[in-house]
C-alpha cells in the first residue's frame, strides 16, 4: 500500500535520546541571554524521534537566528549526532 505509515510503537527514551537531547540544551545556552530558561523535552524518543526546544521569548531570535540560519544549524548537527548512532531526530522550536 503506497503512502501508507506505520503505526508509531511507544517506546521509552534511552540513553541515546538523553545525549541528543542534551547536545541540543547545550547548543542553546550558548546561544541565549536566559540560559536557565532554556528547555529541550523529548516529544517521541526512538528512530525518528522528535525534540522540542523552548527558550525564554526574548531569547527565541537568537535561537533561529537571520532567516532561519542558526534553527537550521542546529537541525543539522543533531541531524548529524543522530545519524552517527543510525537514527533520526527532528527538533522543534516552541515559541
Amino acid at each position: 500500500m503506497i503512502g501508507a505509515h506505520k503505526p508509531r510503537v511507544e517506546r521509552e527514551a534511552d540513553e541515546h535520546d538523553f545525549k541528543l537531547r542534551d547536545l541540543v540544551g547545550y547548543m542553546a545556552r550558548g546561544l541565549v541571554d536566559h540560559p536557565e530558561s532554556v528547555d529541550v523535552d523529548i516529544l517521541a524518543p526512538g528512530d525518528d524521534g522528535v525534540l522540542e526546544l523552548t527558550v525564554h521569548p526574548d531569547d527565541i531570535g537568537h535561537v533561529i537566528g537571520k532567516q532561519g540560519r542558526t534553527a537550521r544549524s542546529l537541525r543539522l548537527t543533531l541531524g548529524a549526532a543522530s545519524a552517527r548512532i543510525d537514527r533520526r531526530m527532528s527538533l522543534e522550536i516552541a515559541a
